[in-house]
């Protein structure tokens, strides 16, 4: 009877001594690196970055609840928590996976731009989040321009858009623009923002980063050619599903890409896309 006690406690000090080895692997990985993962979820976007102090935001979920298994190639498997949680819009292959992320995770905070879908998927959301604020201390905030979400360690998300109240926008128009900025790598995510906002936040906003997440999927109605030249990327990633009912990317949105000197890389044919920046050098690496 000793004998197997013993041997329960061995195996559970080894188990415990197992988890803390992975989770000073974990951390040792991430020391004084940011990583931004586009996730491959299919026909829909979902963007997670982790910090170099290890904060964490989900840009996005997705179309369904793909995005768990996503995370879990991301995430370690005890963590359970994420930090910030940011809807672009309301559409459904941005947010059809978020629910199951508030149920899986403890969400510190949820971001939206305040424009309501019309979606059962929506009104789910909501309810998660509004009963939340109660039960889970979810705190809701409507993303605006020169809101600053500071993820420690020198690395901070910009909201640049909206830059007003958007009720009345269409769900795209209305998306939330971000731009995350470590050292001197920069990241701009554009969510669906059709042209007629990129011209705008042209106009008002420093645009030039090293990555473009590329609006609506490579759709034509996003990438005009005067964002693409002051964005001026090494790097344009196209979030999209393989065979798409839509055709996405564009032909013609590929091409401006391309006439401009970006490298594409699309989830479609390269999995999930990783780069890691040190807040000077970036490297990049693909699953497929």
């Amino acid at each position: 009877m000793k004998s197997s006690k013993l041997k329960l406690i061995t195996l559970g000090i080894l188990f415990f001594g197992a988890v803390f080895s992975v989770y000073v692997f974990w951390c040792e990985e991430n020391n004084g690196i940011l990583k931004v993962t586009f996730l491959d979820v299919g026909q829909g976007d979902a963007i997670f970055i982790e910090s170099p102090s290890g904060n964490q935001i989900l840009i996005d979920a997705g179309p369904d609840k793909k995005i768990l298994r996503e995370l879990s190639k991301v995430m370690p498997f005890y963590d359970r928590s994420i930090n910030v949680v940011l809807a672009t819009h309301a559409d459904q292959d941005h947010i059809g996976g978020l629910p199951e992320v508030l149920k899986n995770y403890k969400v510190n905070i949820f971001m939206e731009s305040g424009v309501p879908g019309e979606s059962s998927t929506y009104k789910e959301l909501e309810k998660l989040v509004n009963d939340g604020e109660t039960e889970k201390n979810v705190k809701k905030i409507l993303a605006r321009r020169n809101m600053i979400v500071d993820l420690g360690d020198g690395a901070v998300l910009q909201i640049l858009f909206p830059d007003r109240d958007p009720t009345g926008m269409e769900t795209n128009t209305a998306s939330v623009v971000t731009k995350l900025v470590y050292g001197e790598n920069e990241f701009l995510l554009t969510g669906d923002s059709p042209i007629a906002i990129e011209n705008y936040l042209v106009s008002v906003s420093d645009l030039s980063s090293n990555v473009l997440k590329v609006g609506h999927h490579g759709s034509k109605t996003s990438t005009g050619q005067t964002f693409v030249s002051a964005v001026s990327p090494e790097y344009a990633v196209i979030s999209v599903g393989e065979d798409n009912r839509y055709n996405h990317p564009n032909q013609a949105t590929l091409d401006t890409l391309t006439n401009f000197g970006a490298e594409v890389l699309r989830t479609d044919k390269s999995g999930r896309i990783m780069f890691k920046s040190d807040g000077l050098n970036l490297s990049v690496k693909t699953t497929k």
